[in-house]
């Protein structure tokens, strides 16, 4: 509000510091821009107050609010054009320098170059910014001309070296093929390629092709009569063939065997000893010694 009311007021000599110091103010209030900011309708607004203002047209602040209005143009280069033909900034290197960066980035090389070469004509200030963006601008585009050479082989290096070696398709290149049964292309390239090809030679090639003047014999197997493979028939096993043997196998049996009843409740003190299931032996002299 309070710079809508400096504009409105305004009776200085210098209407630009108001409006240039009110777009300052928003940019810096609003980085992002939005709705909340409305700076392209600002800067359209102040292009169209100061535009009978000729003593603003080499002005560095004026030329600025121009060129910020045409980034939000739909086609930022009529903008440029129109600001050469109003001779407004044209002895400005910033001019020179935003319009050739815009062509370079549309890949229109000759008219950026054309562009600094004019601006460098007219020794737009300074002169020294000028001169480095134009340098740096040359060298950029060098630099994608030698890329642009590296990546199309010469015609006489392809010749030499045959034809260029075929590259793999991508895998969504690889799509099956066939209603019932999907089968995948095959895709070889490289050494596999040539392998493939030198096996499929190898496989047609019959032995009627062969020189004449071989000093040897090739052997063919087709033409060798073979002996019948006789056919197996299954045979039912005599006797069952008998188990290996394992270590420690017990014999099954009875699980109660050698186990002594339960017997009824028993005095305490009163330890009840097993009575063994098999007879000790004695000695005879023991024997007569207890008779």
């Amino acid at each position: 509000r309070e710079f809508e009311s400096e504009i409105r007021f305004y009776s200085g000599d210098d209407p630009l510091d108001v409006w240039d110091r009110y777009i300052k103010w928003t940019e810096q209030t609003f980085p992002q821009g939005g709705k909340e900011g409305n700076l392209a309708a600002i800067l359209e607004r102040a292009v169209k107050a100061l535009n009978d203002q000729q003593r603003y047209y080499q002005d560095p602040r004026y030329l600025s609010i121009w060129l910020k209005f045409g980034n939000y143009c739909n086609e930022p280069l009529d903008v440029y054009s129109y600001l050469h033909s109003q001779e407004i900034g044209t002895t400005l290197a910033l001019l020179y320098i935003t319009w050739a960066e815009a062509l370079e980035a549309r890949g229109s090389f000759k008219k950026a170059d054309l562009i600094f070469q004019e601006g460098l004509q007219h020794k737009a200030e300074p002169l020294d910014k000028l001169q480095s963006h134009h340098r740096q601008f040359q060298t950029r585009v060098s630099r994608q001309a030698l890329l642009e050479l590296e990546e199309t082989p010469d015609e006489s290096d392809t010749g030499l070296l045959g034809a260029a070696e075929p590259q793999r398709r991508s895998l969504a290149d690889l799509k099956g093929r066939g209603k019932k049964k999907v089968k995948a292309p095959i895709s070889r390239v490289g050494d596999a390629l040539k392998a493939t090809n030198q096996t499929r030679s190898f496989q047609i090639l019959p032995s009627q092709q062969l020189p004449s003047n071989a000093g040897f014999a090739v052997f063919d197997e087709n033409s060798v009569s073979r002996p019948e493979i006789p056919v197996l028939t299954p045979q039912p096993w005599a006797a069952p063939p008998a188990p290996r043997a394992k270590e420690n196998e017990l014999s099954a049996g009875p699980w109660n065997s050698g186990r002594r009843p339960r017997s009824h409740a028993q005095p305490a003190g009163e330890v009840s000893c097993p009575v063994p299931s098999f007879t000790p032996y004695v000695e005879e002299s023991a024997q007569q010694q207890l008779m």
